[in-house]
């Protein structure tokens, strides 16, 4: 399904997510070098908040995923912005 339906190549260590009809299940699919490892996960009592899919396909980052995972709203999962500390006085 990687190949012929996304156009992509699933031994890139790029993590794929399939979602089930009614969002609380996922099977998550990646290479790890040696074979391709696929997790099922299913939640009990929610379901997951799947961002919106364009082209059949979306992109999250670390932190997003990692949320997305966890079963919490990815879309309040925020980068800090990098800066420098206050000089000590």
């Amino acid at each position: 399904m990687v190949q012929s339906a996304l156009a992509q190549d699933p031994f890139t260590g790029t993590v794929f997510v399939f979602r089930a009809k009614r969002a609380d299940r996922m099977k998550i699919l990646f290479w790890d070098g040696s074979g391709l490892v696929m997790t099922y996960k299913r939640l009990e009592e929610n379901s997951f908040i799947w961002p919106a899919i364009r082209d059949g396909a979306i992109t999250l980052n670390r932190p997003q995923f990692e949320a997305l995972f966890a079963g919490l709203d990815w879309r309040r999962v925020r980068s800090l912005e990098p800066r420098r500390p206050a000089a000590a006085e």
